[in-house]
């Protein structure tokens, strides 16, 4: 009998895992291997037209399965293809020390200091923004506006000018790249937590009043709960943007290291698999931040019951 229990437990729990994986990952594996396929024919269409003029230089006809095979190995492509950046991926990571400058794995973690930073610095500033646009109408009025506003300057504009200010006044190096992650991750912070700590209804707050609840009690009993699930949405599209701004402050301080260095290192030698490795690396690194956030949510709500 108890042998039975264990075995429909783990048939109910195998078709668990399997409803999941065909609802959940079927979808992303489908657009990966779309994206994967597009990709390839980009990289035959671009690159097709050097080796056309090198075979028309050589007075030899060039068959098509000879031009796609040829577009798939080039040393200087205009796109590379999937498997070539795999492999230069491959061999900056696992072929290389971490501590030398030609290994990605040094790379993404001279970026992913400063995101880490940034990122901390623009969650602390976006709750204590929201905090009080919340509680203080004058904020609400005066600094919301400056906080939307303050997204409408492009960021490749304001990066130079926010890092030579702070060179001028003695800051430099990962603090100066954390501060445009933190500019950038800051913004869907105050936005997600306005909504969150707003999202309790009249007559929640009517309850409470009627409980002579204090500010600081309905803030921490009533408005951050509801806000949590708010705010981790935010922190996601917040630690994804905090790469972003870390990488365009690498790009005017002439960085040795970090993604942007070393997509600026390829642009300068024309080594078109070092930039998209870089890319790539950079899109991994956002994907697997993402991930834990994620995963930190379901823990977080799932303690507290607000799990969705």
């Amino acid at each position: 009998m108890a042998w039975y229990r264990a075995s429909a437990f783990w048939q109910g729990f195998g078709a668990e895992n399997m409803k999941a994986v065909s609802e959940n990952i079927l979808p992303i594996m489908t657009i990966v291997g779309a994206i994967i396929v597009v990709w390839y024919v980009g990289a035959v269409f671009l690159n097709a037209p050097w080796e056309r003029d090198q075979a028309e230089r050589a007075g030899i006809e060039i068959a098509f399965s000879e031009l796609v095979a040829n577009t798939m190995v080039q040393e200087r492509p205009v796109l590379p293809a999937p498997h070539q950046v795999a492999t230069e991926i491959w061999n900056t990571t696992v072929g290389k020390k971490i501590t030398s400058k030609r290994s990605l794995v040094y790379h993404a973690w001279v970026t992913l200091s400063a995101t880490l930073l940034g990122f901390a610095m623009g969650v602390v500033l976006g709750i204590a923004l929201a905090v009080g646009i919340i509680h203080n109408r004058a904020m609400d009025l005066s600094v919301m506006p400056w906080v939307i506003a303050s997204q409408t300057v492009p960021i490749l504009a304001v990066a130079p000018m926010i890092i030579v200010v702070l060179y001028n006044i003695g800051v430099s190096g990962l603090i100066a790249k954390a501060s445009i992650s933190a500019y950038l991750s800051f913004f869907p912070v105050v936005v997600g937590m306005v909504k969150g700590l707003r999202s309790p209804d009249a007559m929640q707050l009517d309850l409470m009043r009627t409980y002579n609840a204090s500010t600081w009690q309905v803030f921490w009993k009533l408005r951050w709960p509801s806000a949590l699930p708010y705010l981790f949405t935010s922190l996601k599209i917040a630690i994804a943007i905090a790469l972003v701004g870390a990488i365009i402050g690498e790009l005017p301080t002439g960085a040795q290291g970090g993604f942007g260095a070393r997509m600026l290192n390829g642009s300068y030698y024309g080594q078109v698999l070092i930039i998209w490795s870089a890319l790539i690396g950079a899109a991994i690194c956002a994907g697997l931040m993402v991930g834990l956030i994620g995963l930190l949510q379901k823990l977080v709500l799932g303690r507290m019951g607000l799990a969705r």
